[in-house]
């Protein structure tokens, strides 16, 4: 009977993840300003599918994990902004809303709705804690392929001086992936530590979400954002992990 409420409400997952897709499918469809306002309705709907699900599956250790994964982000993201590092030396603007200590809220959230489907891919790639964190610190950190490129054309944030960056990306300092990466690992090793000896449950729709936020990021960016060369780095760094997940699901 438990099981079968946790299946029920699991809908409202699903619901979630559906509404998120609509978003961003009308965010590469809406011009000017308006994509600001469905960058904040996309980041508050996504992290609502990843919170409920980690709570509906997981409990009190689903509800920390997308706790901790949001503040280690953002502490981190409040470190970067005052000190550079370790991103590099970057600037929000006054797009994503309100701010704390020049960073906005939302980048919390931002930080946790991916790092727990991005978790949960770790645990069903690999076996082992080990394998796992790191597994699970690329899949969070190479969505920023995707991300970084994006806002930054938006003009939500801008780096000071984006050198080194990679081919085709100027607006966006090498460092800022490293620091991803760093950050990732961190956020990936509580994560999984948290996670280590809980039951398997029903992690399809996060899954769903995870190879959304892939194929639907490599086809906006380069068909609708005219940022081709960061969806090639996406869909080379993200398909790391994306691609595999998809053939093992299958």
């Amino acid at each position: 009977m438990l099981r079968r409420a946790v299946d029920v409400r699991l809908r409202m997952v699903g619901a979630f993840v559906l509404a998120a897709v609509g978003l961003q499918i009308a965010y590469v469809l809406t011009p000017g300003t308006g994509r600001e306002r469905l960058t904040v309705g996309t980041v508050l709907v996504v992290a609502a599918a990843s919170l409920s699900h980690a709570v509906l599956t997981r409990g009190r250790r689903g509800l920390a994990c997308f706790v901790v994964a949001g503040v280690v982000g953002f502490a981190a993201d409040v470190l970067g902004v005052h000190t550079g590092i370790p991103f590099g030396d970057y600037r929000y603007s006054a797009t994503l809303g309100v701010q704390l200590a020049g960073v906005p809220l939302l980048a919390a959230l931002a930080w946790a709705m991916l790092a727990w489907p991005a978790a949960l891919v770790a645990r069903r790639l690999a076996t082992t804690t080990p394998l796992r964190v790191l597994v699970g610190a690329w899949a969070l950190a190479s969505w920023d392929l995707f991300l970084d490129p994006q806002l930054v054309a938006a003009g939500a944030w801008r780096w000071a001086d984006p050198n080194p960056h990679l081919p085709g990306e100027p607006a966006v300092a090498l460092t800022n992936y490293a620091g991803w990466l760093l950050v990732a690992v961190v956020i990936s090793l509580g994560v999984q530590l948290m996670l280590a000896g809980t039951p398997s449950a029903d992690d399809r729709w996060m899954f769903a979400l995870y190879v959304w936020t892939y194929v639907s990021s490599v086809i906006g960016l380069a068909a609708f954002l005219d940022l081709p060369a960061a969806a090639f780095w996406g869909a080379l760094g993200m398909g790391v992990v994306a691609v595999p997940l998809v053939f093992r699901c299958w």
